[in-house]
């Protein structure tokens, strides 16, 4: 698939429609956010820069498998969960967890509801083709909570249905309820509950079949979590890779040992995707701090509560 990548020119690279902060195109047409960047890391370690070299292609909840399974992507991001049935029962294979997120929901503040125990009876809007309508279920028949759902395929329309009051409230990840109240007219008017329903850990998804390709982006990942534990960042990373006498700085960067020889590339593949992009709490911050979502679970794993942890870059 490097190859393939390489000789195209370009990697496929499947992303949300539109979803503040994770991925959506701005007013110039260039796409922005937390995804969106994950795409052009995968880029950069193949071809060294970014330029031109992702084709960002949208794909829905119901055809972003398909996209996948025929070969219109090379590569999923796409706040998608890692669960058991698309793991080992699709053709898949998942990277590491980029986003640890977990379902929740999202109502009016006027409403004056504190916690989901109190949303007996109320309407949910919830989209179709995504793991939130098993885990609503699911989740309601265990507390015995008696919830109506509404099923809408297309995200924009779960959104305008929820404004509009056909819905009572919206249930999705918590990333994807944060991104969407941030955009609102007036976003305190939407409280996200402290309730979460279930565990969503979110990955890169590729097919099954090509190891290297799924080594690669899987250390993309570990390198931008290393890359923030050693203090790498964007704006120190090359002279850091000249003057930085730390082991394990010089083998992330490719100054020592051949780190791009498993995958056929410039041993500074990890060097130019943190010069380009940053060290994951970079990109984080840069593209999920404005939309009000904090580290939590994906701070590092020596920050409280932190469960982002990479195996040694040696």
């Amino acid at each position: 698939m490097i190859d393939t990548i390489r000789n195209r020119g370009a990697l496929l690279c499947g992303v949300n429609a539109g979803l503040a902060g994770f991925a959506a195109a701005d007013a110039q047409g260039q796409w922005r956010g937390f995804d969106a960047d994950y795409c052009r890391a995968i880029a950069i370690a193949i071809f060294g820069t970014a330029e031109e070299r992702v084709r960002f292609i949208p794909t829905g909840a119901q055809n972003r498998f398909t996209a996948l399974q025929s070969g219109d992507i090379d590569v999923l991001l796409r706040n998608t969960s890692w669960t058991f049935a698309r793991d080992a029962g699709m053709g898949f294979d998942f990277g590491p967890i980029t986003f640890f997120d977990g379902q929740g929901f999202m109502l009016k503040a006027s409403l004056g509801v504190q916690n989901a125990r109190q949303m007996a009876g109320a309407t949910v809007c919830v989209q179709s083709g995504t793991t939130a309508e098993q885990v609503l279920a699911e989740w309601a028949r265990s507390n015995r909570i008696n919830l109506r759902p509404v099923v809408i395929e297309r995200l924009e329309e779960i959104v305008t249905a929820y404004a509009g009051g056909r819905c009572d409230a919206f249930t999705s990840d918590i990333s994807a309820l944060a991104a969407i109240r941030a955009v609102q007219p007036n976003p305190a008017d939407h409280i996200i509950l402290p309730d979460v329903l279930s565990k969503e850990p979110l990955a890169p998804v590729i097919r099954q079949g090509d190891p290297r390709f799924a080594d690669l982006v899987r250390w993309v990942h570990f390198g931008l979590v290393t890359a923030e534990e050693l203090g790498v960042t964007a704006a120190q990373a090359r002279q850091m890779a000249e003057g930085d006498p730390r082991p394990e700085v010089q083998r992330l960067l490719g100054r020592t040992g051949e780190p791009g020889r498993p995958f056929g590339l410039d041993n500074a593949w990890m060097l130019n995707v943190i010069a380009a992009l940053g060290h994951y709490g970079e990109i984080y911050e840069r593209n999920l701090g404005p939309i009000g979502l904090q580290r939590g679970r994906n701070a590092l794993w020596t920050q409280p509560g932190g469960l982002q942890y990479a195996p040694p870059f040696r």
